[in-house]
């Protein structure tokens, strides 16, 4: 069967079996991606995928069955219809309707156009560049080039019928350098129509690697920081969840009972917005059509991300935030471009207001070294300690404190939004001045 014949079946056979609505959601992709290692193929890989589930409505009870093969219609609605009458959640979760979508402009992706010898051969090209761009350079530990085409479906018997599209170019390199007995190594990637920069990236992979060399930690103290975009980016996609309504409904997320509330700095806005140029989207995985969100304005907490189940249980619309983390998984939220929104202050004059004080470049361990529910944190940390103007290379350093209070201590916003490698939602942050962080050193 084609994907169309096979959903108008599952959707009638639902129908004539007695469950109130049924959907069908179905994901395809198309993939490519090569690591190259001393300008050797170390890995290489081409793929082609679709899966689809089937969500019923059944005496109130939302059921889901998955499948990849194209056949018995019957027999994957039974399934789901099982499910649903196992399901001890009884909450309302409502199907999208037929609706009108707003128009949106993937990014460009310039390796859609190329043969895979070719890709392969941009992937040599990122590696010789990357052991050219520093004489200390003895080896690079990683380098890859991929593609990821993909489709997303979506129909139901309510009258939906939407599919959309998404695109991602990515190529990135790891050298590492070596100066006497010190190694360090560093990292850059370029996305959609930069990846064809590879001496841009090459260069400041190197830069990046370059400039930990001579690093040591530092005494113990609350030093006033810099957090620099990649580690605020970081930091707030481990908070994510923080900001689910669906994480708040179960008692995860301290923010439940916050709306209206000041949760963070008068400086500090919040958006989660799918139309965002860099990663544009029409609708979310329930077919809800895409909306800019305010989240935090000045400082307050205007709304958690809802889909359509946690929208109707706190009384309020969706925010288009309904998500699946593959076609497989049922709907819960899920952020799509999450963004600390930028401020007027470049990099620099942080660095300036900064004076004297502590620049975080990275922080580790957050699958361990966070706490999503109450906000604390210990971490990892690399940098430079700024002195009279002067950058010290810092390492061996943990940063420890609470998400919340972090908020509540940013005096400056920078204008350097960093959106990362993407990973189907963006969550973006620039970078931050914190009036004061606790760091364990010497």
């Amino acid at each position: 069967m084609t994907y169309e014949s096979y959903r108008d079946a599952l959707l009638a056979v639902a129908l004539e079996k007695g469950c109130e609505a049924a959907e069908v959601y179905a994901r395809e992709a198309q993939e490519f991606s090569v690591e190259v290692m001393e300008q050797q193929i170390d890995s290489y890989s081409v793929s082609r995928s679709m899966g689809l589930s089937v969500r019923v409505s059944l005496e109130g009870k939302n059921g889901y069955a998955y499948t990849e093969l194209f056949e018995d219609p019957e027999g994957l609605v039974e399934k789901a219809m099982d499910n649903a009458r196992a399901s001890e959640t009884e909450d309302v979760h409502p199907m999208q309707g037929a609706a009108d979508y707003p128009t949106v402009a993937l990014p460009e992706n310039p390796l859609e156009g190329l043969s895979d010898a070719e890709r392969i051969d941009l992937a040599m090209k990122l590696e010789k560049l990357a052991l050219a761009a520093d004489p200390r350079c003895v080896r690079v530990a990683d380098n890859q080039v991929a593609f990821v085409k993909g489709k997303t479906h979506i129909a139901n018997t309510l009258g939906l019928n939407a599919s959309r599209d998404a695109s991602i170019a990515l190529c990135y390199t790891v050298p590492v350098l070596q100066e006497g007995e010190q190694m360090q190594d560093g990292l850059s990637f370029r996305c959609g129509a930069q990846v064809f920069d590879l001496e841009g990236c090459a260069k400041e992979a190197a830069q990046d690697a370059a400039r930990k060399f001579g690093a040591s930690t530092i005494p113990s103290g609350k030093y006033p920081v810099v957090l620099e975009k990649h580690a605020a980016s970081d930091l707030l996609r481990g908070f994510i969840s923080l900001f689910s309504g669906e994480a708040a409904q179960k008692g995860l997320s301290l923010l439940g009972d916050k709306v209206g509330q000041s949760i963070a700095a008068d400086c500090v806005n919040m958006v989660d917005d799918p139309l965002f140029a860099a990663n544009p989207r029409p609708f979310d995985d329930e077919g809800v059509p895409s909306v800019r969100t305010e989240v935090v304005e000045k400082g307050v907490l205007k709304t958690l991300l809802h889909n359509l189940k946690t929208a109707a249980k706190a009384g309020c619309a969706s925010t288009s935030n309904g998500g699946r983390g593959s076609a497989a998984s049922p709907v819960g939220v899920a952020p799509s471009n999450f963004m600390i929104v930028p401020g007027e202050k470049a990099y620099d004059q942080l660095l300036e207001d900064l004076g004297d004080g502590l620049i975080i470049r990275d922080v580790s361990g957050l699958h361990a070294g966070l706490d999503p529910i109450s906000g604390d944190f210990s971490l990892l940390a690399g940098g430079w300690l700024r002195k009279e103007g002067k950058l010290q290379p810092v390492e061996q350093i943990t940063v420890a404190g609470n998400f919340f209070t972090l908020l509540k201590e940013v005096e400056e916003v920078g204008s350097d939004l960093w959106l990362g490698i993407p990973q189907g939602s963006v969550v973006a942050s620039p970078s931050l001045k914190i009036r004061g962080l606790m760091v364990s050193g010497s």
